[in-house]
């Protein structure tokens, strides 16, 4: 067997997750400046996170520090379908 190579693709994964993030911040009526304080991220780390075209990627420890501020489980987040 030769090296495969996969491709993967996550770029609506990563959308999902932006506007779950979003969503549930406004919903405890956080700024992004207060959430990131809270997450211990700058702000301009939780803009990209939530910015759906960024797609920049987060560490675990990240995100469940976003989900711990939002008095959520991090596999909210990770499921979260706006179109639902």
């Amino acid at each position: 067997m030769g090296k495969e190579r996969w491709l993967f693709d996550h770029t609506n994964r990563y959308q999902n997750l932006s506007f779950a993030i979003a969503y549930y911040r406004k919903k405890r009526h956080l700024s992004q400046e207060q959430l990131a304080e809270m997450a211990g991220i700058s702000r301009q780390h939780m803009g990209s996170i939530e910015a759906p075209n960024m797609f920049r990627g987060l560490s675990l420890d990240t995100l469940f520090n976003i989900a711990c501020v939002l008095e959520i489980e991090p596999c909210i987040l990770l499921k979260f379908n706006p179109e639902m």
